[in-house]
């Protein structure tokens, strides 16, 4: 997996605040969810790559992973077909249409089943795309915060749109702002991590510095981590030079390491670890009722030829940050963002990917 870095969300306005008050532990658990459910999202698509490698010979497998994934009703009907974008339109002939999914981190599973998150808000978005040659993924974070223009609500933070109108609204609002056309959307239980993590006993990280975080210290070097560990590694804050910028890194460096491990450790070719690990996945996952469960296996096989390597991960361009009113904003790089989105329209992305891969993160606000 390739990660392409143009912009990352910046801390909030009381980054540097002490950790020693309960609303400062409060702040603190709340980070830690917000970092899960950005790295479960990601992972969640990843996985269904996963069952894509051994979807061949295994159907039957498949079959029950679909099963156990829970629809979400009426996403799309709401929508003005005449004011959405058009089908993404490749650039070079492929054998299938590409498809994008819509990823969205929610709060528990007790709300995932109807695609809203606890609270209102969506904590983790990110357009999955799978390229018409289904030999190319490209995952795009966009930061929670960015300040955009919301269909009939105005200016605010790009996640109010799932406050003011749930998926179907968070779709309209990712469609204007990129122009990109959603074919499906996918709500994820950031719970679902610690059974994951697990599943795979454990993964390997690399911490750059000697860290101690709740109670677990992270020594440099590498670091093999259970799923309750991987909890505090990612939603670490306080204590890192760079913020949220440092625990974006953290999440993306952790999903490298679990991606990897289906692929380096034997999960692959163990059924049993394997079936967990899915089963681990989906029963956290809520996916738009258009997609049925013979659509995901076509999907998934159609996929099983994608590696590790074969996937790029990006995040939106950002211009920096900054606040509006009271409230700490994330400014989207307009200009550069264009030429991101119409290598999505034309399935070009991961042929154009060393465009975004150079870019250094905005400053952050201290």
């Amino acid at each position: 997996m390739t990660r392409h870095d143009v912009g990352l969300e910046g801390p909030p306005a009381d980054a540097d605040a002490p950790a020693g008050t309960p609303a400062d532990r409060d702040r603190a658990r709340s980070g830690r969810r917000r970092g899960l459910r950005r790295f479960l999202t990601a992972l969640a698509v990843l996985l269904v790559v996963g069952v894509a490698v051994v979807g061949g010979g295994l159907w039957y497998l498949t079959d029950r992973y679909a099963g156990n994934i829970d629809r979400v009703t009426d996403v799309f009907a709401d929508l003005d077909e005449e004011a959405r974008p058009a089908p993404a339109t490749p650039a070079e002939a492929a054998g299938e249409a590409p498809v994008t999914f819509l990823l969205v981190g929610t709060d528990s599973r007790g709300t995932a089943d109807e695609g809203i998150a606890e609270g209102g808000r969506s904590d983790a978005i990110m357009i999955a795309r799978f390229s018409g040659d289904r030999r190319h993924a490209q995952l795009v974070s966009i930061p929670r915060d960015s300040w955009v223009e919301i269909p009939g609500h105005g200016q605010d933070k790009i996640n109010a749109a799932y406050a003011y109108g749930g998926p179907s609204l968070l779709i309209a609002t990712v469609e204007q702002v990129t122009g990109v056309r959603i074919d499906h959307y996918v709500a994820i239980d950031f719970e679902g991590i610690v059974e994951v993590t697990d599943a795979l006993g454990g993964v390997d990280v690399v911490v750059a510095e000697t860290t101690t975080w709740g109670p677990y210290t992270f020594e440099a070097g590498v670091n093999h981590l259970d799923g309750d560990q991987a909890r505090w590694y990612l939603g670490q804050r306080y204590g890192l030079q760079g913020g949220d910028f440092d625990r974006v890194r953290r999440q993306q460096q952790y999903l490298e390491a679990v991606f990897g491990q289906l692929f380096t450790s034997g999960a692959l070719s163990d059924p049993g670890r394997l079936d967990a690990a899915l089963l681990a996945v989906t029963s956290a996952v809520a996916v738009d009722d258009t997609l049925g469960d013979a659509d995901l296996l076509g999907l998934a096989y159609s996929l099983r030829d994608l590696r590790p390597e074969d996937v790029d991960s990006f995040t939106a361009p950002v211009l920096g940050t900054g606040t509006e009113g009271s409230a700490s904003v994330v400014y989207l790089d307009e200009v550069t963002g264009e030429r991101m989105w119409s290598y999505l329209r034309n399935d070009s992305l991961s042929q154009n990917a060393d465009e975004f891969g150079s870019q250094a993160l905005p400053d952050v606000p201290r």
